[in-house]
């Protein structure tokens, strides 16, 4: 089955994506996301597990975020390579746009706290939000650019590298949100 190609040019495309940020901040506000951390400022880079992660711009869990983009990317590439990248990149942010309000919703905050590591866990501000679809986008555009055998080190990499760090990343994050593990839940606290 072949899909027409969209009938927009790059000009559209990116509005469209600044449309759909714009309609996840406004989502989330809605949900009473605050726009910031309520520390009241923001960070570049916030490095700690605590009360400050997934407020700021950048933390241990923006890796993972990139690495979304890595696999999105390959999976329009392997599904629908005959689309324009812009298009592709466009379904990317739809995805990854639709993973931040879900995983702002009550119930998968509430898993995050009862099932994973994220024991005082409250969710992302907006600004984080908006900062994790930009870390796909990144992820989206190395995995575009770098050849596969790089962009498969460069994922090992960031998933060792945060593993070493803060006992988590994507994998475990996937893994005890859909099927907590009782003793990585117990090592990850230690």
């Amino acid at each position: 089955m072949q899909i027409a190609p969209p009938r927009f040019g790059p000009r559209a495309t990116a509005l469209l994506i600044l449309a759909l940020l714009a309609a996840v901040a406004a989502t989330e506000l809605t949900m009473g996301r605050p726009p910031i951390c309520t520390c009241g400022h923001v960070a570049l880079w916030h490095g700690a597990i605590d009360s400050g992660n997934s407020q700021h711009l950048l933390d241990w869990y923006s890796p993972s975020h990139v690495i979304h983009g890595f696999l999105f990317y390959g999976a329009t590439w392997l599904l629908l390579r005959r689309l324009p990248v812009r298009f592709r990149l466009l379904i990317a942010v739809v995805i990854e746009a639709g993973w931040e309000l879900l995983e702002n919703s009550p119930i998968v905050i509430d898993r995050y706290r009862t099932a994973t590591m994220a024991l005082g866990y409250i969710g992302d501000s907006v600004l984080n939000s908006l900062s994790d679809i930009g870390c796909m986008m990144i992820g989206f555009a190395l995995a575009r650019r770098l050849p596969l055998w790089a962009t498969i080190m460069l994922a090992i990499g960031f998933e060792l590298l945060t593993l070493a760090v803060i006992r988590d990343n994507l994998t475990l994050n996937v893994l005890m949100l859909l099927w907590p593990v009782e003793a990585i839940r117990h090592w990850q606290a230690s």
